[in-house]
């Protein structure tokens, strides 16, 4: 377990910002049970460590959970006179995180519904008019969560399937991010001496999610960096000399930004410094949690200060990592090598072919970067999810039926021709998903 800083650091008024707890009732504490133990100033006014205040916020939770104070200081003290520490007793647990309970009743889901009427709209003034309300009358993690956060999701699936324009998810996105940034301009200085970084892998440029993460560290004291949309990994070590940082904390929506994130996981692996990672694809994906050398931060957005929380302060051993057979490594390096071969033989079947050429330019490039991005993490199922996710749009472009099955019967054919047998993991897979119809 990682030695949690006693050195005295924060006044009275950070550990009331940080915790949420009455001066008047920490004075009590102090006066009654001898917990904290904060240390004075020259001029008498109270210092406290990061210790006091992870003890307080020990008490807090022991008090949420039904203890009274004097019971929960009872069960610290008797907790150290055994020889453990209350913190890390109870980190493990803590570790899966205490979600933030969704407010319940319409009225929170009525702004939501009204702002994406406004999107709808292209109505920018009706859509922030609404959430102008929220926030009067929401804390501003409960508006992002649950009113940008789910808005954005709804209006994604509505696209997806067919229901609104790419213009208007677009709309909806810009007016979100532009919020959040708004609200991380205006987070308090950092109060904790730990820094994170919060980061997209190369190619991934989904950023509502980091930033979302970022803003909500920022607001409990974390020195945050945030860096954006695709990070490169070229260069990075003269970044991650500058900013030192505690923990790394990547986000990815799609498989190929996924085997992104793993090769940036694996740099920073190498260099002893912690990762944790998320996002869409691990969320549908679960069996990628033992492909990364990391730490998974939960299925919901608001359990990660939680988990971050314990990670910094307590640790945790990496979990079993599933490492990438040599079989898969040598595919994808052949591959790479015959993907124009490839690419060139698909043109010859489909240049008289209803497929307009830039839909066939486009699947190409998709089906070379899952094949390989599957190669990468070690399964060829995983490009499953994206097949699936190919065939709905196919459908919403009113393409005829069957056009997806030719295209991927040709793939075949042409990946077993030229990547003869190094490439038999990819051309064992086509054959299995063409004979049982899994498109």
């Amino acid at each position: 377990m990682t030695a949690i800083n006693t050195t005295p650091a924060y006044n009275l008024k950070v550990i009331v910002a940080e915790t949420g707890i009455k001066p008047d009732t920490l004075r009590a504490w102090e006066r009654r049970y001898g917990l904290p133990k904060p240390q004075r100033t020259k001029g008498k006014h109270r210092l406290y460590s990061q210790h006091d205040l992870e003890l307080i916020k020990w008490l807090m939770a022991r008090q949420s959970e039904g203890l009274s104070i004097s019971r929960a200081v009872k069960l610290w003290k008797q907790l150290e006179e055994e020889g453990q520490n209350p913190l890390a007793v109870y980190g493990e647990a803590a570790m899966e995180g205490t979600a933030v309970s969704p407010i319940t009743g319409s009225r929170i889901e009525e702004l939501r519904q009204n702002w994406i009427d406004a999107i709808h709209q292209f109505d920018e003034t009706a859509a922030e008019r609404v959430l102008a309300q929220a926030f009067a009358i929401y804390p501003p993690e409960t508006v992002c969560l649950q009113l940008l956060m789910q808005g954005l999701s709804t209006i994604g699936n509505q696209w997806y399937e067919g229901a609104a324009t790419v213009q208007q998810e677009h709309f909806a996105s810009a007016l979100a991010m532009r919020r959040l940034h708004t609200l991380l301009a205006a987070a308090p200085p950092p109060t904790r001496r730990e820094r994170i970084i919060v980061a997209c892998p190369p190619q991934e440029d989904h950023t509502f999610a980091p930033l979302l993460i970022a803003l909500m560290l920022r607001y409990r004291g974390w020195d945050v960096v945030y860096l954006g949309a695709d990070v490169p990994v070229e260069r990075l070590e003269s970044t991650l000399d500058a900013i030192r940082p505690h923990l790394v904390l990547l986000t990815a929506q799609q498989l190929h930004t996924a085997a992104s994130l793993l090769d940036i996981a694996g740099f920073l692996q190498q260099r002893n410094i912690p990762v944790a990672f998320g996002g869409l694809i691990f969320n549908i994906l679960t069996d990628l949690h033992q492909r990364i050398p990391g730490h998974f931060l939960g299925g919901r957005l608001e359990e990660t200060p939680h988990i971050v929380e314990n990670l910094i302060n307590f640790g945790a051993p990496l979990p079993n990592i599933t490492p990438v057979s040599e079989i898969y490594r040598d595919a994808s390096i052949h591959f790479r090598e015959r993907q124009s071969q490839i690419e060139s033989h698909m043109w010859q079947k489909f240049q008289q072919s209803e497929m307009p050429y830039e839909h066939f330019v486009n699947a190409n490039m998709h089906m070379a970067r899952n094949i390989l991005s599957a190669l990468a993490l070690g399964d060829m199922e995983y490009i499953g999810v994206e097949l699936a996710w190919i065939r709905q749009l196919l459908t919403n472009y009113q393409w005829p039926d069957g056009a997806l099955e030719r295209y991927l019967a040709a793939y075949h054919e042409a990946v077993d021709l030229y990547t003869n047998g190094p490439g038999r993991p990819i051309v064992d897979w086509l054959a299995q998903i063409i004979e049982n119809g899994q498109t």
